[in-house]
């Protein structure tokens, strides 16, 4: 089994630690952002879905 050669300090912990959760808050802000670009109808280079039953309606 590999084992690694030396101790990884805190630092380099932390820092790992550090961009990760900055990575999920990014993502989340940019789903926020999606969404409610999509529900507002001002969605623009964004393709989803439509169901036939609106389409049909209109």
């Amino acid at each position: 089994m590999a084992v690694p050669k030396k101790k990884t300090s805190k630092s380099k912990r932390n820092q790992r630690h550090a961009v990760w959760k900055a990575k999920a808050a990014t993502a989340a802000q940019k789903a926020l952002s999606i969404g409610k670009s999509v529900l507002s109808g001002r969605a623009q280079g964004f393709v989803y879905p439509m169901d036939e039953a609106e389409e049909s309606e209109d």
